[in-house]
């Protein structure tokens, strides 16, 4: 193999496995821009070409291996065809944030194209302040939460930000697919050389794992288990290809005040206080549709295993999941907080004891039978037999502390989030940017059929853990989301009777 085809991490081909018609295992990164002359379709198109050179993933397409003897291999193309990746949307001109939002899931319910690269950026216009969205599709095959910040930051005009500095590389010439007998002979020759390494890598899970079981009987609180220690709930069950999206923005400030309000909890982090205002805003959904779990919501949270002083990634999976609570049995919010550090706390120990087995175990997955058997398990709608792994995905993510720019045009806000998973309707994430943070849920609505409701709640979450009197204007988007919630369910009962 050379420079330009390399063979996937089975971190990375997982992702692909792990596709099915109602699983789409893409992320996506929103970029709302200032009015600008800058932002035509042509600019968008022209100015990502012109950096494709930084941004590897975005000229490297799979290449599957024969008879799945191995896991596929990213070509770098020759060319980029624009018609494949760059789409063009128009709300109306009088758009508001919740139709670039409907708009948003829309095009976060089809699948990428797997004939090309595995991204696509759309652009959404027509908002009725002049400002405009870019809102970028990537498969997580490609890129983690921290490698899409490294991209990021080599598509923005940034001096100085808290993202990790922009990464130039060496651009790679584009070559043809490489021939059938030589992707079969390369695979038969790295599955022998992969071999070599199960012996160590058994040794060292059984030594994690005999750490991970004497911390445990060791700590003083419980963390909660996958799948045991998981409540039913109605956004828990068997996926539609169906997304829908909805965001909401409260003060970097107030949730610093959080945390400095309740300095008094041994180690809490801002990541604890982003999981407590998750947490409120689902006690309050949950109270609204009449639902009371038996114990505590449960929480999967990403988290990136690179070293803090390595050069930056733009490509590839580098990641685990740590187990927490969202403590939404607790009724008193200090003491919610207190249970949800204490727990993530312990958890992240855990964490840190596993280190990348999860990651390093599936490079050894067979790739024909576990497609199959995930494909399997979503035409039969398994999740319904079982309870989820975990109730909902929580992540926080560090983003650009200093305004910035994208070719020229003012970034005036930027929104993230990754995939659902089957059994797991509700994704929370979390992009900080200058002075606020922007909370992105991503939803089944066939499971979840109301996730602006979910959203309006936030702020009310965030007052609670201040001790503060829910804001007005929160109370009152949540009536009006509400009701335009009823009416659009009016709306698709007259269509239907139509």
């Amino acid at each position: 193999m050379t420079r330009s085809i390399s063979r996937m991490t089975g971190g990375d081909a997982g992702f692909l496995y792990m596709e099915t018609p109602s699983m789409h295992m893409h992320t996506l990164k929103i970029a709302v821009l200032e009015p600008s002359t800058d932002n035509t379709f042509d600019r968008l198109i022209e100015m990502m070409t012109e950096r494709l050179r930084l941004l590897p993933p975005m000229r490297r397409r799979v290449v599957p291996v024969p008879f799945a003897l191995h896991h596929p291999v990213l070509v770098t193309q020759r060319e980029i065809d624009p018609r494949r990746h760059f789409f063009r949307h128009h709300i109306g001109g009088a758009g508001t944030m919740r139709d670039l939002e409907r708009l948003i899931g829309e095009i976060c319910s089809t699948p990428l194209d797997r004939s090309v690269p595995l991204w696509e950026l759309h652009l959404c216009e027509g908002l009725a302040d002049g400002k405009v969205a870019i809102v970028g599709k990537i498969h997580h095959a490609m890129a983690d939460g921290l490698a899409a910040n490294a991209m990021l930051a080599n598509v923005m005009d940034v001096s100085s930000t808290d993202m990790r500095t922009s990464v130039r590389t060496e651009a790679h010439e584009g070559v043809d697919d490489p021939s059938s007998s030589l992707l079969v002979r390369h695979a038969l020759r790295d599955a022998a050389s992969q071999l070599r390494e199960f012996p160590t890598l058994i040794a060292s899970t059984v030594r994690r794992l005999a750490e991970v079981a004497r911390y445990r009987r060791e700590m003083d609180a419980k963390v909660p288990l996958p799948v045991k220690d998981a409540p039913r709930t109605s956004f828990n069950g068997p996926l539609t290809p169906k997304r829908s999206f909805a965001t909401a923005t409260v003060p970097l400030a107030d949730l610093k005040r959080v945390r400095s309000t309740h300095a008094d909890i041994e180690g809490l982090t801002l990541n604890d206080v982003v999981l407590a205002v998750a947490s409120g805003a689902l006690r309050r959904w949950l109270a609204l549709h009449d639902e009371h779990p038996r114990t505590s919501l449960t929480a999967g949270v990403p988290v990136g295993l690179d070293a803090t002083d390595t050069e930056p990634r733009l490509i590839g999976n580098n990641v685990s999941n740590l187990f927490t609570t969202l403590a939404t049995d607790v009724e008193d919010p200090a003491e919610r907080l207190q249970a949800i550090s204490t727990t993530t706390r312990h958890a992240k120990a855990i964490s840190q004891r596993l280190g990348a087995a999860l990651m390093e175990w599936s490079q050894f997955a067979p790739p024909a039978p576990f497609a199959a058997a995930v494909r399997a398990y979503s035409r039969l709608r398994g999740a319904r037999f079982h309870a989820s792994a975990f109730n909902a995905i929580v992540s926080n993510v560090p983003g650009p502390r200093e305004r910035v720019k994208v070719a020229g045009a003012q970034l005036a806000d930027v929104f993230s989030v990754g995939p659902l998973t089957e059994g797991i309707g509700l994704n929370i994430t979390v992009w900080s940017y200058v002075d606020r943070m922007n909370f992105s849920l991503l939803a089944c609505p066939d499971l979840l059929p109301d996730v602006e409701v979910l959203a309006s709640f936030i702020p009310a979450a965030v007052a609670e853990l201040l001790g503060e009197p829910e804001p007005g204007a929160a109370a009152d988007s949540v009536d009006e989301r509400v009701d335009e919630r009823v009416d659009e369910q009016d709306d698709a009962g007259d269509q239907e009777t139509a």
